[in-house]
């Protein structure tokens, strides 16, 4: 592609120009449709150009568009309130995206024991600031920038390995519910509840990173809420603009008050168009009508999934799937983007993930489905 000339190398982009989108659809440069299974990694859960976020950021954009932290804007505080009241009831610090998130609560964390050991698990992906790549435990994303963050242990994502980590010198314990980028691995409940545990006796916090799995994405508001155990941080990001970037660090009651003036901050971050965005995506993603659907739709491409030719394993919750292939999936998510136009996404050379927008019907499934068993019969 001739924009390869003026972009820098760190993706590996298919050779399609995206124009436009609607829904669970998108059209290339030449008029080609695509079902879009996979909505930029988990962002545009409410489709492309839902109408309702359209016009939220139209008629934003038209009174007000910046004005920075120093001030309150009234959709940066109804935003706020509303993530603190779907959630863990404490204070948000605004971001820009995810991994901003996760930098946030590992300064608060920090800030709420300082000099305090942070502690991932295996699988984890938190994002690609030193931060966060630091409790990313994988090194084909830390090796070509060592030195990282000090003070951080990364352990196996077992009951035993944590309670040998955690201690009353770990300042954060930090975990997805659901491991995305590895392959939609769902941590146990039993681990989840052991790490509540762990974390209360030590003192330490619990941080969930809920950036992709949060917001509808599993059937309920956050996928905490389906495994019992609720954490002191959890950060979210992705789905909450719809293709907008805005990220979240929300907060429960013990350390609502960690950060002081000065502490953090962000220039862009909580902006009134953003926010506006965010207040009409939040309309759609936490209508409980769609989170019942998301399950219901989640269910009907797990079991269908299992059924289909080279289909070793499939996991998730909602609509949040994935499923180990005992061909290529890289070859199989090409096949479908040039043959069937769906768009779907390997995380490893044998697992395909689908991540489509949380308003597809059953037909959309449906067909979806269709397409991935053609690709597969002929691998």
């Amino acid at each position: 592609m001739k924009a390869d000339a003026y972009l820098t190398s760190n993706y590996a982009r298919f050779p399609v120009e995206f124009v436009r989108g609607e829904g669970a659809r998108l059209w290339d440069a030449a008029g080609v449709q695509y079902l879009d299974f996979l909505c930029g990694i988990s962002v545009s859960s409410a489709g492309h150009c839902h109408p309702a976020v359209v016009a939220a950021i139209r008629e934003q954009a038209g009174r007000l568009i910046h004005v920075g932290n120093l001030y309150y804007t009234q959709p940066m505080a109804r935003l706020a309130e509303r993530l603190a009241g779907s959630s863990l009831g404490g204070k948000v610090f605004f971001t820009n995206s995810g991994t901003e998130a996760v930098e946030a609560a590992l300064k608060c964390a920090r800030k709420a024991r300082p000099s305090g050991k942070l502690v991932s698990v295996h699988g984890a992906f938190h994002g690609r600031t030193y931060g966060a790549l630091s409790v990313t435990p994988q090194e084909s994303k830390q090796a070509a920038f060592a030195p990282l963050l000090g003070g951080v242990e990364s352990v196996p994502a077992t009951i035993d390995a944590l309670e040998r980590a955690i201690d009353p010198s770990t300042a954060a314990l930090i975990l997805e519910p659901i491991q995305g980028e590895t392959g939609v691995h769902v941590l146990p409940d039993e681990l989840l509840e052991a790490a509540r545990e762990l974390c209360d006796a030590a003192g330490a916090a619990l941080i969930f990173d809920e950036v992709q799995t949060g917001l509808g994405r599993t059937g309920t508001a956050w996928a905490y809420e389906q495994t019992g155990v609720v954490p002191d941080l959890l950060c979210t990001a992705k789905a909450l603009g719809d293709g907008l970037p805005i990220g979240a660090l929300i907060t429960g009651a013990r350390l609502a008050d960690t950060f002081e003036p000065g502490d953090h901050g962000s220039t862009f971050a909580g902006g009134p168009v953003i926010c506006a965005a965010a207040n009409a995506v939040l309309d759609v993603l936490l209508d409980e009508a769609l989170l019942e659907r998301v399950r219901e739709l989640g269910e009907l491409v797990r079991e269908h999934l299992a059924l289909l030719a080279h289909v070793r394993q499939v996991r998730g919750r909602g609509l949040m799937i994935a499923c180990d292939l005992d061909v290529d999936a890289r070859a199989v998510v090409r096949r479908l983007l040039d043959d069937e136009q769906l768009v779907a996404n390997a995380t490893g050379p044998a697992t395909l993930r689908l991540l489509p927008p949380l308003v597809i019907t059953r037909d959309d499934a449906l067909d979806a489905l269709a397409r991935i068993g053609r690709v597969l019969e002929r691998a």
